[in-house]
């Protein structure tokens, strides 16, 4: 089983699929490299070497009690970049591994990236403040976060449907849902608090400006995580070029719900 070690030491599990161009995905928050398996399988069997890796807390890798910062993790991923000592690659980025790659840019500079795909990112900013008002209260956010650690098992029992959008008619399996809730759950408790402040408190804006990499966003306009007006919309008129795409009656769980279609996009997209 393949780890590496951060830049403080933090041991991290990978996964390291096929031969070809390197396609990495990162994975959201709670989610672990396993959320990705509908795409590195096929895509790897297409002639991609796909690769991933679980965030420090999430799955394999080390519980760690800090780090849960962007400046930590962006630096988590330049170590995996280094360890394996990959270029030209396509990062696929879920959720708040949105903000991941976007600040791994930021310090690091584009040398190793050809390209990124942000999915159902949480970028540019969620908080409502006042040069950002339409972001989310301070309060519901607190409360939302509140309910959650109280009884983390019920509440995402409850909110997996809302993931999905399967109200909408999305087909997922109960056996998947039951899955993914899993998967949530195999990530610590301080992992899980500390990723959403970090999500909610840290503004993208200024970085997106500087976006020079070529940019595509995808973004269900039913997505309950990551609302599209104050998320994929936003990034989109920030990010200077960018190929955009909505989903119609999409939740958050693109990678599931709309495999195939994802999966198309991501070729086409590296193909472009």
């Amino acid at each position: 089983m393949p780890y590496f070690d951060s830049h403080d030491g933090t041991r991290l599990h990978y996964q390291d699929w096929g031969t070809g161009q390197p396609v990495l995905f990162l994975a959201g928050g709670w989610l672990s490299s396993t959320s990705w398996e509908l795409q590195m399988l096929p895509l790897s069997k297409q002639g991609l070497r796909c690769l991933s890796y679980d965030r420090r807390g999430h799955g394999k890798s080390d519980w760690a009690g800090h780090g849960y910062d962007y400046d930590t993790l962006s630096e988590d991923l330049a170590a995996f970049l280094e360890h394996l000592d990959l270029t030209d690659v396509v990062v696929v980025a879920h959720s708040m591994a949105g903000g991941e790659i976007i600040r791994y840019l930021t310090r690091h500079g584009s040398d190793r990236i050809n390209r990124i795909m942000l999915v159902s990112a949480t970028l540019p900013f969620p908080a409502r403040t006042a040069d950002n008002p339409d972001g989310v209260p301070k309060a519901i956010f607190d409360a939302v976060n509140a309910a959650r650690a109280a009884d983390r098992p019920l509440w995402m029992e409850q909110n997996a449907q809302a993931f999905f959008a399967t109200q909408l008619g999305n087909q997922v399996s109960s056996a998947r849902i039951a899955w993914m809730v899993q998967k949530c759950m195999d990530c610590s408790l301080l992992a899980a608090d500390a990723i959403m402040e970090t999500i909610f408190t840290t503004d993208f804006r200024a970085e997106l400006r500087e976006v020079t990499v070529p940019t595509m966003i995808i973004h269900g306009d039913a997505d309950a995580s990551a609302a599209i007006d104050i998320c994929g919309r936003k990034t989109k008129d920030l990010i200077p070029v960018n190929t955009y795409k909505e989903y119609p009656a999409t939740g958050h769980g693109i990678m599931i719900t709309h495999a195939a279609q994802l999966n198309a996009d991501i070729m086409d997209f590296i193909k472009s």
